[in-house]
């Protein structure tokens, strides 16, 4: 990734700051709504929420300049807050919207304590999105650390879970337009809980999990998967507040009953139960509703911010969704350019660029590039520079200025999208786990490079490279040696060491001319002028 800085932090500053972080995170807190009752008028209520927020901006005005420390762009807009406010009262269980590869930048400690404060009936969720770009290992590593933390998560993937209810659309309508009846029945057997035995069924079986060996792993944990309410069904003696986090990544039906699972208290109506999504813009709020819709409920941008007001959605009688635009909480970053990675800075608001800190072999291995090594008088193991990376990038796109230099500004905005798209991937670890140590999707380019210098590799590329010539010297002898070529050969008896209609033929020796072999040249083909030939007639 690239930062907004002359360079990376040293380890020292990720240490000062990393203090200044711990000394000074009860500053980061969400704005309140002041309390009211019936007997507070509109224009009241109003008055006391601008002074209150207004008290809660210089707050955090105060801690960025006196402790020089770097927030996130937090809403400065008291409406956002206010459509924050609504969600929080009306709904039943708040689920925070947490990207996969970062999961503690996205995650507000100060709205599940302001949940609490509101009502001690309402529960708090975390969501985990884009968990597909996780290993199960990875998963199972952020599951405990949150059951550690008292949260109840989830793991869900908006992208995979849409694609994989696609192709099972597909395999439907593919059996409806074969055979009529057998796809009636075996919709009929998916009802009742049976599995179809006709080949369109195990077609349908293989298109829901595109990772057999994924699916084979939530098979076996799913007798250890439950919920707090199949706990106390399971063991009467347990307590309503334990729970499991499981680290499978759940389908659609699984997460609309994990929901109504979670909540067993008293409820704002009693009739349903209010589900409220909050989160930073681009974790892929709105891309889950559409996913559990299977329609376009909402609209969707890859610009952060892009939802601007909140909205309910009912799944089914009894379960309402409320969508909430997406707010910046208050948090600290080391750098602004690390808000432009985790996409909550759109990437166009990027004004320089600088060193990676994602591996030299994980870039190579991405792209398809080389990128040139360091000096002998370096560190052979840094990381590449921005100008290094930047450069091969922008030759191997064809990225370049009118002076004939690559653009590096151009692929430095392309490669920021392929890493908050996913394509290159980085995932941070939880606390207390070396970030290189939690990055398995790396081993796998590091194992191509180790590849590339196995002798038997490239014994086996050097007999691949000599088949190769053979085959084209092959191609050139059929081609080049036929008999009846005629073309750019009329007049020529031998060109490049060739005779036409017949093989490589030896060069022949320039014949002893008689008289002025200048004038000729050993061209026998050669035409004279008229005059020449005829000037023995003159008298």
């Amino acid at each position: 990734m690239f930062l907004s800085r002359a360079g990376l932090l040293t380890a020292e500053e990720k240490i000062r700051l990393k203090k200044l972080h711990e000394e000074n995170k009860h500053f980061l807190r969400i704005p309140r709504r002041p309390h009211w009752d019936e007997s507070t008028s509109p224009e009241d209520l109003q008055q006391a929420e601008k002074d209150s927020f207004l008290e809660w901006r210089r707050e955090l005005a105060q801690l960025e300049e006196e402790q020089k420390l770097i927030l996130t762009p937090f809403e400065r807009n008291l409406e956002f807050w206010r459509q924050l406010w609504r969600v929080i009262e009306r709904s039943d269980v708040v689920v925070q919207i947490v990207d996969a590869r970062n999961p503690l930048l996205f995650r507000c400690l100060d709205l599940e304590s302001y949940v609490r404060e509101v009502s001690a009936d309402k529960v708090n969720m975390l969501l985990v999105n884009k968990a597909d770009l996780l290993t199960r290992e990875q998963r199972r590593t952020w599951a405990t650390h949150f059951q550690k933390e008292g949260i109840r998560t989830v793991f869900w993937s908006a992208l995979a879970e849409s694609n994989r209810l696609d192709a099972e659309e597909k395999v439907r309508r593919r059996s409806l337009l074969e055979d009529p009846e057998c796809a009636e029945s075996d919709a009929e057997e998916v009802e009742e809980g049976k599995q179809p035995d006709n080949d369109a069924g195990g077609e349908e079986e293989v298109k829901e999990d595109s990772d057999e060996d994924e699916e084979e792993e939530v098979m076996v944990e799913e007798e250890d998967w439950h919920t707090c309410s199949e706990g106390e069904e399971e063991a009467a003696g347990s307590s309503s507040e334990s729970f499991h986090n499981s680290s499978r990544l759940l389908h659609k039906d699984e997460l609309l009953n994990m929901f109504k699972a979670v909540h067993s208290g008293r409820r704002c109506r009693e009739e349903q139960l209010t589900v409220g999504l909050v989160g930073y813009p681009n974790v892929g709020k709105s891309s889950t509703i559409n996913t559990i819709f299977r329609n376009k409920k909402v609209s969707v941008s890859a610009t952060p911010g892009h939802t601007k007001h909140f909205q309910t959605l009912y799944v089914e009688p009894g379960l309402c969704l409320c969508d909430c635009p997406g707010l910046v909480m208050p948090s600290f970053v080391s750098t602004k350019a690390e808000m432009i990675c985790s996409g909550i800075l759109p990437i166009d608001q990027m004004r320089d660029h600088v060193p990676a800190t994602i591996p030299r072999h994980v870039l190579e291995g991405t792209y398809g590039i080389n990128i040139i090594r360091p000096r002998e008088d370096e560190d052979p193991d840094r990381p590449p520079t921005s100008e290094e990376l930047l450069m091969a990038y922008g030759y191997m796109r064809g990225f370049m200025t009118s002076h004939g230099q690559p653009d590096q500004s151009r692929s430095a905005r392309y490669i920021l999208k392929d890493y908050v798209s996913g394509k290159l991937l980085y995932c941070h670890p939880p606390p207390h786990i070396r970030a290189e140590d939690f990055q398995p999707q790396h081993s796998k380019f590091q194992r191509r490079d180790l590849d590339g210098c196995d002798p038997n590799t490239e014994h086996r590329t050097n007999k691949k490279q000599q088949k190769i010539r053979r085959i084209e010297n092959v191609v050139d002898k059929n081609f080049f040696h036929q008999e009846n070529v005629r073309a750019l050969s009329k007049g020529v008896k031998s060109v490049m060491g060739y005779r036409t209609g017949s093989g490589p033929v030896a060069k022949e020796e320039p014949e002893v001319m008689v008289g002025k072999p200048w004038k000729k040249h050993g061209n026998r083909n050669k035409k004279e002028k008229v005059r020449r030939i005829t000037k023995h007639l003159d008298a």
